[in-house]
């Protein structure tokens, strides 16, 4: 079954904190020192923020699938609209490692399709002590005005 994936960058992580659980009327799910998430079943979203990104507002949108199945699938609709798309295996962002692939809409906006895997402790394996950035962190790589900052976990 399929979720929708909302992440926004934030300035203030905590005030934004307390005002996505007044409105969604719970705490988040997951919550880090710069990132939090709402796994919401009413409606059926995956809305995350987080304070890393390079301005606030709409990081990305995506959506996140129950199994691999279902991720070739929606990479078969992706393929469909003729644009390029990125593939990403094992990527580990937002906590969380997952099999990705990720599009750039007409306006530019990054679209994540994702399979979340297990949870991992770090925001990506670049935190975890490599000197180097994750070439799997959080973004695609190729093209347009997104670079987003973290992903859907």
């Amino acid at each position: 079954m399929k979720r929708l994936h909302i992440h926004i960058a934030v300035e203030d992580l905590n005030r934004n904190i307390e005002f996505y659980s007044s409105m969604f009327a719970c705490q988040p799910d997951v919550r880090h020192d710069d990132y939090a998430k709402w796994m919401l079943d009413d409606p059926r979203i995956n809305f995350a923020i987080s304070n890393r990104g390079s301005k606030p507002g709409l990081d990305h949108l995506g959506l996140q699938v129950d199994s691999d199945e279902e991720l070739e699938a929606l990479k078969q609709q992706l393929d469909a609209t003729r644009q390029p798309v990125e593939t990403q295996q094992e990527a580990s962002c937002c906590y969380a490692r997952s099999n990705k692939h990720w599009i750039i809409d007409p306006q530019g906006i990054a679209w994540e399709s994702f399979h979340s895997l297990t949870e991992i402790p770090t925001s990506n394996e670049a935190d975890a002590g490599s000197d180097g950035e994750n070439p799997y962190a959080c973004r695609p790589t190729g093209g347009g005005d997104a670079q987003s900052s973290c992903c859907g976990g």
